[in-house]
């Protein structure tokens, strides 16, 4: 055999080798999903995230061809659903979660977590979700300069409600108290549903809560301020910022929801996720849901959402280092 056919037989032998191993390349993608998806929502049923959650993905096997189920690990304010996101799922990418940002970036910041934005990465954001301040329909503040001037006369005597530590809700309640020069008593419960309550029993004075759930409960609750840079023009067009109101609080707590998964899984698998994520939460009967629940959308993808959690840890960081450590202590106790 001569030198050219043999040239001419390896490369014929390379190009099938890099076929067939292209073809299964290609089918590995084709297959996936070819299995239910668990969406693990670190939250009690029935509240805003889960709610939600349920909404976002109920279209899945239409653009997944499989269905994501939703399996509620609650507690610690998100720790253990997300730890156990970390810990104990697959990387094959049938294993997902529901984030909250700022939620778990603060968390990953403050506690021993074993998540942070380094072993977690985005797929798609369809939501975002201001915090409120609310009081009870019975309450004596009207507005958020009746409850401040209270603060003021009183200090650490008003009670103020939220999902847990260092959450969304800790954060504008701690902005409230710099920005307007306060003490408040802030009281961490176990997730949106049960500071709501709080608030609506009289267990607390005040409390910070989504704006899509305080929307949901207009009729026993007042919302006297919403914690970002514009009002909600849709929702609650009569409610005022607190730039409006005098106090410059931004958008730092607006609570960002999307889905995210472990680190390992495959690019190619990765980009799966995320594109049919983005078409999934466009749908037009996932919006009008969404709608008609009060939760205001914004779908992002992966590389937009990158930059974002990377802005967020870094002003938090910020944030958590004026606080009084003390303070922080003491709460940790109560939480």
């Amino acid at each position: 055999m001569n030198n050219k056919r043999l040239l001419q037989d390896k490369t014929l032998l390379a190009g099938i080798v890099t076929g067939a191993m292209l073809a299964v390349s290609g089918s590995a993608l084709a297959d996936y999903p070819s299995n239910p998806i668990n969406v693990i929502v670190s939250y009690s049923a029935g509240g805003a995230t889960d709610f939600q959650a349920r909404i976002a993905t109920s279209k899945s096997e239409t653009y997944f061809g499989e269905p994501m189920v939703i399996v509620n690990r609650p507690g610690a304010g998100g720790q253990v659903g997300w730890n156990y996101l970390v810990q104990n799922s697959r990387d094959e990418g049938y294993d997902i979660a529901a984030y909250n940002v700022p939620h778990f970036i603060a968390q990953s910041l403050m506690y021993d977590t074993h998540y942070d934005i380094d072993n977690l990465e985005p797929i798609a954001n369809w939501g975002v979700d201001p915090a409120v301040l609310i009081v009870g329909r019975d309450s004596p503040f009207d507005t958020i300069d009746d409850l401040v001037e209270y603060a003021r006369e009183n200090p650490g005597r008003v009670t103020v409600s939220g999902a847990g530590l260092f959450v969304g809700h800790h954060i504008a309640t701690v902005q409230l108290e710099n920005e307007a020069g306060i003490e408040l008593k802030y009281l961490p419960t176990d997730g949106g549903v049960d500071a709501l309550r709080f608030v609506q029993g009289g267990q607390v004075m005040a409390g910070f809560n989504n704006l899509s759930d305080a929307y949901r409960s207009q009729d026993r609750v007042k919302i006297l301020g919403i914690a970002d840079l514009e009002r909600d023009e849709e929702f609650l067009p009569d409610v005022p910022t607190f730039k409006e109101a005098g106090y410059d609080i931004d958008d730092s707590s607006v609570n960002y929801r999307g889905l995210m998964t472990r680190s390992g899984v495959s690019e190619e698998r990765l980009k799966i996720l995320s594109e049919g994520a983005v078409e999934m939460f466009n749908d037009e009967e996932v919006q009008a849901q969404l709608k008609a629940g009060g939760s205001p959308m914004r779908v992002m993808g992966r590389e937009e959402l990158k930059e974002m959690w990377q802005e967020r840890q870094a002003y938090l960081e910020e944030l958590f280092a004026s606080l009084d450590p003390e303070e922080l202590e003491e709460l940790a106790e109560e939480d």
